[in-house]
């Protein structure tokens, strides 16, 4: 069939012109992702990993891998591929979080806000120069991880009561047997008893230790460009509760979408690597005394999520300042320098 816009020939299962990006006549809608929220992974092989070129799944629009590109978005259609150990597949399950920040204006306030925070930083904002100020939709593998974290601690308030009752008696029995001359046997006993207190009770392994399970879900995004991991995010949530199909036309003409060069096996391998050390500055921080702790996690699904970014730079006095924000809720990601 050809184009009804400018005339092209296209495929007959093409849904929008190659060449000009119109809809043709055969759908009456915008061509989705194949598969939504609810379904898992890559589906059937479209070619092989060395394709110098192939078809977009969903419109048929020629896509031109480029060396290194692991993940690849569409133009037309919008419509994602990757590439696994067997292929190029494309991503069934695609999502994206919608634009609400989106002028500059409304970005220097936020980060003026954050930037002049604290009395080390008054006015900081003002005293730097803006060099870069950038809006585009980056890629990123959001991986669920169900973490199972089991700990071994020693009960402190069991051992505080411990160490107050047996200091407490060692006053007493030193009172008792001391007299004027501070006596002779209240020192010994007291010697003996604060050692095996120090011995047992602390050092020696004697005190009570408890069993502890943390068990932690996770919706981990892992930023999926080589380019940018220094901004990966460590505890940083997206507010997914309100992402959508992926629809390309729903983000503002002229804003770049990111190919990706991360694969999907790679981020579930570095979102379970995060995770394990999250789990563990998570139990150290609320127990103490800690002797034994091991984590175990599973990673059941991942997707594609595609994330409104902002990245601003500063130059103060000579150094960058650097801050990663989020397009959708407004919240700073990442900052450098501040």
């Amino acid at each position: 069939m050809y184009c009804l816009k400018c005339g092209s020939q296209l495929s007959d299962d093409a849904a929008f012109c190659s060449k000009c990006g119109a809809r043709t006549s055969s759908t009456g809608q915008t061509p989705q992702v194949q598969s939504g929220v609810g379904t898992s992974g890559s589906s059937q092989i479209l070619a092989p990993s060395n394709a110098q070129s192939l078809k977009c799944p969903s419109c048929g629009a020629p896509i031109a891998p480029k060396f290194g590109e692991m993940i690849i978005t569409c133009e037309y259609c919008g419509s994602s591929i990757t590439l696994g150990n067997a292929g190029w597949a494309n991503i069934q399950k695609q999502t994206m979080l919608p634009l609400t920040i989106q002028s500059t204006n409304e970005i220097s306030d936020r980060i003026k806000s954050m930037m002049d925070r604290g009395m080390l930083h008054r006015h900081l904002q003002e005293s730097s120069s803006l060099e870069e100020m950038t809006l585009s939709v980056v890629p990123y593998w959001l991986v669920n991880v169900s973490a199972r974290t089991s700990i071994v601690a020693t009960n402190m308030v069991a051992e505080g009561a411990t160490v107050a009752t047996t200091a407490a008696l060692i006053g007493v029995m030193a009172g008792m047997g001391g007299g004027r001359r501070g006596g002779f046997g209240a020192p010994l006993l007291g010697g003996a008893m604060l050692g095996s207190m120090m011995g047992g009770g602390m050092g020696g392994g004697g005190g009570q230790k408890k069993a502890i399970q943390m068990d932690q879900n996770y919706n981990f995004p892992i930023i999926a460009l080589k380019a940018l991991t220094q901004y990966q995010p460590r505890d940083y949530q997206f507010a997914i509760q309100g992402r959508t199909l992926f629809d390309i036309s729903q983000y503002p003409k002229g804003i770049k979408v990111l190919n990706g060069d991360i694969s999907e096996d790679a981020a579930r391998y570095q979102a379970k690597t995060l995770v394990d050390q999250l789990q563990s500055q998570k139990a150290h921080a609320q127990y103490h005394m800690i002797q034994q702790i091991t984590s175990e996690e599973d990673v059941p699904d991942t997707e594609l999520l595609h994330v409104p970014i902002w990245f601003v730079r500063y130059d103060h006095s000579g150094n960058k300042i650097v801050l990663v924000v989020d397009g959708n809720s407004g919240n700073v990601i990442n900052s450098l320098g501040l």
